[in-house]
C-alpha cells in the first residue's frame, strides 16, 4: 500500500466506461486515507473537508488501533458511530478499512465488531509482515490463517481482503508469491485487493484480473510515469484505463481508491470525466 507508481500502457478511457466496469461505484470517487495520514492525525473532519474540495466523496480508512503510530491513533477515541457520523457528516462514503495482520490475528472479533457497527463492507489486510526470509510454506500457512479470519467476517455479512505490495511479486521455489496465495486462499472468504504499482515492475493488473474473474474486491489507482517509481496523475501516464476498467469487471472490482499524494485533484477530474 506505500509502494510506487502505476497502473498500464497509453490510452484515454471512453465516457462513461468507468460506471458500466462497476455500477456500484460509479459516484464514487475514492482515496486510501495512508496518504494524508500526517493531516489526520493534526485535524481529521479538516482533512475530510479538504479531500472533498478535491473532488473526493469515498475513503479508504486504516484502522486507528492498529494505525495508531502512523497516524491514526487519534481516532481511536471514536465509538464506531461517531466515527461513522464524522465521516458522513463531511459527505463521505466509508465501506472499506486497512487492517494489521497482528491486530486481525489477536483481536479479530473484535474489530468485526467494530466494523460491523462502523458500516463497514470491507476489511482487508494489508500486508501479512512476513521477513524476507520466509518461505512459500510460511507464506501459506499466513493464508490458512487469513481465510480463518474471513470466515470469522462473513458471519458478520463484512468481506476479507487482501492487499498485495511489491514483495508478492516474488518467485519462491520457482512459484510466484501471489499465484501461491490466490491457490491458498479461499475465494469464498477472501478477495483480492490488487495494488496496480506493480506495473513498474512487469506486472499488469489487467492480466490478473483476467486471469483470475471474481477474486477480486478492490484496487488502489496509480498512473506511471514510465521511469523509476515516478508517479503522474491519473491519465497523464502510461496506463490503458479502457483495458483496466473492462478487465475489473470481469475480476469482480467494487470500488478503486486513489493512492497517489501528488496529482490528487487531477485524478478525481479525471476520475469524474470516466
Amino acid at each position: 500500500m506505500k509502494g510506487a507508481a502505476a497502473v498500464a500502457g497509453a490510452a484515454a478511457i471512453t465516457p462513461g466506461f468507468l460506471r458500466a466496469a462497476d455500477h456500484t461505484a460509479k459516484d464514487l470517487i475514492g482515496f486510501q486515507s495512508w496518504i494524508v495520514r500526517e493531516s489526520i492525525e493534526k485535524d481529521f473532519p479538516g482533512t475530510l473537508k479538504q479531500m472533498a474540495g478535491l473532488g473526493y466523496n469515498s475513503i479508504e480508512m486504516c484502522s486507528p488501533p492498529g494505525y495508531a503510530k502512523m497516524g491514526f491513533g487519534g481516532l481511536e477515541k471514536y465509538k464506531a458511530s461517531e466515527l461513522k457520523k464524522i465521516i458522513s457528516d463531511a459527505g463521505f462514503t466509508c465501506i472499506s478499512c486497512h487492517y494489521g495482520f497482528k491486530e486481525l490475528k489477536e483481536n479479530g472479533q473484535a474489530r468485526i465488531d467494530y466494523a460491523k457497527e462502523w458500516g463497514l463492507q470491507q476489511m482487508v489486510l494489508s500486508s501479512f509482515g512476513l521477513p524476507k526470509t520466509a518461505t512459500l510454506s510460511d507464506w501459506k500457512t499466513a493464508a490458512d490463517e487469513l481465510n480463518k479470519i474471513g470466515e470469522l467476517s462473513k458471519k458478520s455479512g463484512i468481506q476479507m481482503g487482501f492487499h498485495n505490495h511489491h514483495g508478492e511479486f516474488e518467485k519462491l521455489e520457482g512459484e510466484l508469491i501471489y499465484d501461491a496465495l490466490l491457490k491458498q486462499l479461499d475465494p469464498a472468504l477472501v478477495k483480492m485487493q490488487f495494488q496496480v504499482a506493480v506495473i513498474n515492475i512487469g506486472y499488469k493488473a489487467a492480466d490478473y484480473f483476467k486471469k483470475y474473474p471474481g477474486r477480486f474486491i478492490s484496487a488502489h489507482l496509480y498512473d506511471w510515469s514510465g521511469t523509476g517509481d515516478e508517479m503522474v496523475a491519473l491519465g497523464k501516464g502510461k496506463v490503458d484505463w479502457k483495458e483496466f476498467f473492462a478487465a475489473a469487471k470481469t475480476g469482480g472490482v467494487k470500488n478503486y481508491f486513489v493512492e497517489m499524494k501528488d496529482g490528487l485533484e487531477e485524478s478525481a477530474k479525471f476520475l469524474k470525466r470516466s
